[in-house]
């Protein structure tokens, strides 16, 4: 392997890397930041008998983050895999 291939790969991983770093604090500032911000305009619907906004606050949010951290873990795995890096 030349060293401007490994860099090439080097530098294909980090982006990935990177970009999906990227989606996940998005997601996380959404859930965080903005979900928080609206809770009155989703009150105005309903989720299992509860004030959408009170749901997300109280559940949602923290079932979001959950289901980003594993999909997070997910990715990563495959990405490590692809070039290489991956456990096993």
């Amino acid at each position: 392997m030349s060293a401007n291939n490994a860099d090439d790969v080097r530098d294909r991983y980090w982006a990935k890397t990177r970009n999906l770093t990227i989606v996940v604090l998005a997601l996380w500032a959404f859930f965080a930041l903005v979900v928080p911000a609206m809770v009155t305009t989703l009150n105005q619907f309903t989720f299992l008998g509860f004030p959408f906004g009170y749901y997300m606050i109280a559940q949602g949010s923290l079932l979001a983050f959950v289901i980003i951290i594993w999909a997070q873990n997910w990715r990563q795995d495959a990405i490590d895999d692809e070039f290489g890096f991956g456990e096993d």
